[in-house]
């Protein structure tokens, strides 16, 4: 039969993950002849043979990629004949387009936790173990093609056995990046606070584990950056962290030894068991076991506990002691960002770690762990980093390339390249300089790797913000100013790959309207385009501003003062606070109170009213354990009302409030107001929607914004919505917090680039 030739230019995920070793030995079994090539268009794959046989090798390449592929496109031309005497796998090129695509860091796969467990294994206990499908990626590369050169490990040089497998494509490790071993490859260090070495080797991680069972705090180099690691049954040891790092009440996430020891921490359903132990390995968050035994400072006052399992192999040295449950949480003071250098960790932390493990493999850009919950049948991100980033999102349509900067609050950032969404890893608050030099760095990173100069930068609308700093005072590239909670309409949009105008649902904490004033509960109709402020909460006094947020018993204090004037109802909960009198006193002027629609606002006044959270200690406290109070949303609920007000509906806060009030007199208690409030909430939103279907014919309805991380009013709406026949769209693959805004920012400035042009 005659022979023809193809070339075949793969694009996607399709380095790193054992792709031409795949594509060699379907090719060999199919006695096809000429070469595979990584290059920065893709792999590039040369074949020629007859064509069945090539047919069925491209059937092949869809069909039966590695599991770590994603495959984005195939081109394919014909060629001319070379007469190849052989399939080779050819050196890789650094020319093309920059099309190829990095994988996420990846778990330890099974393969290589099996050589790790065995004595007879050249690799037995190595820390640093991985092949093609496990180990560092994109914390590790810094340009593209990914090869090592390109990588933190392009300083080991690899001894003759880990060569020999590195250039043998029927090896697991053929073209591994980070291929290592105890020979030739990074090596542990156990330190002092004053960064003297102790031990070395897999001793420093035995000793390591030793000193947690003891109670000593461990700062742990992993793959994204450091832990602080302590032993999660030690009460003295945990609420030691909590003090040192500055974080009295957020729940920390703990790491179990296997699955079965995370199965008695929290109940899991198989889609969560399923979550633990995938590729991505995220923490889980899940409700929490009545007797976890676990130190209650673990997750103080909180029905769900975040857990995750093992993920690369110097965690499962560490469990090789009698521990088997760790707090780890990110090495960090609060509200900075992660440490990752080894130096910089013993400065940053040192007031904070009893010891440090450390490695000398370079991590070159942070990535924080995940975190994924289980809600209403879809797994959803809340932090949307390690094990997913920098994998895209794939759009409808194809444009120019556009760069947003995101939130201050939860900050990524979003590269907008052809069909594709690249947004960032996790980077938190943008408060403070080592947050905002890690987002200069990640924006290098992205353009660098993915060679896209943007056409177009987005930012928030709130001039304030760093990353709205960084695109007006520093881009010579043309910037557009995007609505907060617009990005999150179109963030939810373009997720679901829809089009038409919808009822956006917008309920969060702040983001500053067109108006000058602090939104936060919208009601929105539109598209990616443009938008129409349909509704909101009626807007209400914030007295003292940001100190508010950190203090709801003044956000209650003044909803009940734009209530009640200064005839304020006696509630237990103004007899605690001293400055009672002051915080009227400004609201009887409207000295320093901005005026917010905010949903999360009125969350955290409730909750104070009725005796819940007063002076919260981390994002969401107040809210979270008034949520957490009630359980349902379900009895009677409180009164509300929906009145036209002059350029939009108003869901009316006067009745709930004095509701309310009336409650808290009444001895009602906590757990029943938070019931009756959730009720209302999902009654407020529902009846409102229906108002906006009634005069537009709009059915569609949009979830976003951080309020509907609140489990019992997400799934009590989502249902209701439905039952009165409304498609609903909400955020499975990016987070609903302001972890998507980056995401519809981009969106909407690659729709007015296009109607520009």
């Amino acid at each position: 039969m005659a022979s023809i030739r193809r070339r075949f230019t793969v694009r996607g995920i399709v380095q790193g993950v054992g792709f031409r070793p795949f594509i060699y030995r379907i090719a060999t079994e199919h006695d096809l002849k000429g070469f595979v090539s990584n290059t920065s268009d893709g792999v590039v794959i040369e074949a020629e043979g007859s064509l069945p046989d090539l047919d069925t090798f491209e059937d092949n390449i869809h069909n039966n990629a590695p599991n770590l592929a994603s495959i984005s496109e195939v081109e394919v031309e014909a060629l001319h004949l070379t007469g190849d005497p052989t399939f080779e796998i050819q050196a890789s090129s650094e020319t093309g387009s920059m099309a190829t695509l990095i994988s996420p860091d990846i778990s330890t796969c099974r393969d290589c936790l099996a050589e790790f467990l065995d004595s007879s294994d050249r690799r037995f206990l190595y820390p640093f173990i991985n092949c093609t499908q496990c180990g560092p990626r994109y914390t590790i590369t810094e340009n593209i093609p990914y090869d090592r050169p390109f990588t933190t490990m392009q300083h080991f040089i690899m001894c003759p056995a880990c060569q020999a497998e590195y250039e043998d494509p029927d090896t697991r490790r053929f073209h591994a990046q980070p291929n290592a071993c105890h020979d030739c490859g990074p090596q542990l260090d156990l330190l002092d606070p004053d960064g003297v070495s102790l031990v070395q080797k897999r001793a420093a991680a035995y000793l390591a584990a030793e000193e947690m069972g003891k109670g000593k705090i461990v700062a742990v180099k992993g793959l994204g950056g450091f832990h602080l690691a302590v032993d999660a049954t030690n009460q003295e040891a945990v609420e030691r962290l909590r003090k040192r790092k500055g974080r009295e009440m957020k729940p920390f996430a703990v790491m179990a030894a296997d699955l079965e020891i995370a199965k008695k921490l929290c109940r899991l359903t198989r889609e969560e068991e399923a979550l633990l132990t995938s590729s991505a390995a995220p923490i889980v968050l899940a409700p929490k076991r009545k007797n976890p035994g676990i130190a209650k400072a673990v997750a103080p006052n909180n029905d769900l506990l975040g857990v995750m399992l093992p993920y690369t192999p110097l965690h499962q040295l560490l469990f090789r002691e009698d521990l088997a449950n760790l707090v780890m949480t990110s090495a960090n003071f609060s509200e900075e960002p992660l440490c990752t250098d080894n130096d910089e960790a013993i400065q940053r932390l040192g007031n904070i770690a009893d010891l440090f493990l450390v490695h000398d493999r370079d991590i070159f850009i942070p990535n924080d762990d995940s975190v994924v919950t289980r809600l209403a049948g879809h797994d959803r991100p809340i932090r949307r980093s390690r094990g997913y980033v920098p994998r895209p999102l794939h759009l409808s349509t194809q444009g120019p390339p556009v760069l947003a900067v995101g939130a201050e609050l939860k900050n990524n950032i979003c590269l907008l390249k052809e069909d594709q969404a690249f947004v960032s890893q996790h980077m938190g608050d943008l408060k403070n300089l080592e947050g905002y030099e890690l987002f200069r760095k990640t924006i290098r990173h992205l353009t660098t790797i993915f060679s896209t100069e943007p056409q177009l930068v987005v930012h928030d609308l709130h001039p304030d913000y760093l990353s709205s700093k960084w695109a007006l005072e520093e881009q010579p590239v043309p910037t557009l100013a995007v609505q907060h909670h617009h990005a999150h309409l179109a963030a939810c949009l373009a997720e679901n790959n829809h089009d038409e105008p919808v009822i956006g649902l917008l309920m969060d904490g702040t983001g500053l309207g067109t108006d000058g004033t602090i939104w936060g509960g919208e009601v929105f109709i539109g598209d990616c385009t443009e938008y129409k402020r349909y509704a909101s909460l009626a807007p209400m006094p914030l007295p003292g501003g940001d100190i508010a947020v950190k203090e709801p018993w003044r956000a209650a204090l003044g909803y009940l003062f734009a209530e009640f004037g200064e005839r304020i109802p006696d509630l237990p909960f103004l007899r605690n606070h001293h400055e009672k009198d002051q915080v009227l006193e400004i609201l009887s002027k409207d000295l320093n109170c901005p005026k917010t629609t905010s949903c999360g606002r009125l969350f955290d006044a409730v909750a104070a009213m009725c005796g819940g959270c007063q002076t919260i200690h981390y994002e969401g406290q107040a809210a979270i354990e008034f949520m957490q109070a009630g359980g349902h949303a379900v009895g009677r609920p409180f009164a509300h009302d929906i009145v036209k007000s002059d350029d939009r509906l108003s869901l009316s806060l006067g009745p709930l409030i004095r509701d309310v009030a009336r409650a808290v007199q009444r001895n009602e208690g906590i757990e029943k107001i938070s019931c009756r409030f959730h009720l209302a909430m999902v009654q407020f939103l529902l009846k409102t929607a229906i108002q906006a279907k009634l005069e537009t014919g709009i059915s569609t309805v949009a979830l976003s914004g951080g309020v509907f991380q609140n489990r019992v009013l997400f799934s009590a709406l989502l249902e209701a919505l439905q039952r009165e026949g409304f498609q609903v769209l909400t955020h499975t693959l990016l987070p609903t917090n302001d972890g998507c805004i980056s995401f519809g920012q981009a969106i909407i400035g690659r729709r007015t680039l296009q109607d520009r042009q």
